[in-house]
């Protein structure tokens, strides 16, 4: 097991990645697309230098999770991101990747989520619903949000308006969000609060409220609210049937390994082969064997008898 550990940490992202095995999964998943997914792993790795010291494996995982749910992995587009939690990588939906999802399941007319400031708000009833919300666009200068609403309308009229307030956000960030800092926002949260606030509001609108598809599903499983400390593979089933472990990728390596090496070793007795060849003419035989069945056994493990 030790083994193991010391082999993975010494494996890097840029490795994993050239790995035929590595390759074979991301192609399954994405096709022809597969080769530009791979390179942005290499280049969100090579930006982020707290990724670069988490087991390169569970960043493979969890760009594979990105992969099933066809969403990108640049941080600065906002649909999924790879984070580092204690020594390991783990995937984490952004609003964007939320709402990419619902629009994709073609039962959405209307899905919104907005920031609300202090001049805008007047009052929320929960019961019915019912919010004073008056708009009022300008520049900000830095201006913190009172709250988040959110809001969506499928095709057979069903509609649903959330509302939450900074504080609840906060705490909420607090309780299940373990990579976020504690009481002091961390990674993500520290960076994009606002937009981290409104995946919140969606994905308590869509999970709850929105028609639960597959990839919702999936997405749902694999956000980082729902993990422990040990991370899982969430890659959906029907992507993930033979299953896709760190440790059938480090076997296919030593594999590989094993076979360059043996191949080292063979080419001096391929050489000498070659040598033996040249003194021996056409049709003679050697311990009574022809010289195509020389071939068969270079090196002299096998010694036919004698007719």
């Amino acid at each position: 097991m030790n083994n193991q550990v010391v082999n993975t940490q010494q494996i890097t992202v840029k490795q994993f990645v050239n790995m035929n095995s590595t390759k074979k999964r991301f192609e399954d998943v994405l096709g022809k697309r597969a080769s530009q997914f791979m390179s942005s792993i290499v280049s969100v790795v090579n930006s982020n230098q707290n990724l670069q010291h988490v087991d390169a494996g569970s960043v493979i995982n969890s760009a594979l999770v990105a992969a099933a749910l066809d969403l990108p992995i640049n941080p600065s587009l906002g649909y999924m991101y790879i984070v580092p939690y204690k020594g390991q990588a783990q995937p984490q939906m952004g609003y964007k990747g939320y709402i990419q999802l619902a629009q994709r399941s073609g039962q959405y007319k209307h899905l919104n989520a907005i920031a609300v400031y202090a001049d805008e708000f007047q009052g929320w009833n929960p019961l019915t619903e019912e919010i004073d919300y008056q708009p009022n666009f300008h520049d900000r200068n830095g201006e913190q949000p009172v709250g988040y609403l959110g809001y969506l309308e499928l095709l057979n009229g069903f509609q649903k308006t959330v509302y939450w307030t900074r504080e609840q956000i906060d705490d909420h960030r607090k309780r299940f969000s373990k990579m976020s800092g504690g009481n002091t926002p961390k990674g993500v949260w520290e960076d994009n609060f606002d937009a981290m606030a409104l995946k919140t509001v969606l994905r308590n609108l869509l999970t709850k409220w929105g028609p639960m598809t597959v990839d919702m599903q999936t997405a749902y499983n694999a956000d980082e609210e729902e993990h422990n400390e040990a991370p899982k593979d969430v890659t959906s089933e029907q992507n993930n049937e033979e299953g896709y472990q760190t440790q059938d990728i480090l076997n296919s390596f030593d594999q590989a390994e094993k076979e360059k090496a043996s191949k080292e070793e063979a080419k001096p007795a391929k050489k000498a082969t070659k040598t033996a060849k040249k003194t021996v003419k056409k049709g003679d035989q050697v311990n009574g064997t022809s010289e195509s069945q020389e071939e068969l056994f270079p090196d002299g493990t096998i010694t036919p008898h004698t007719k």
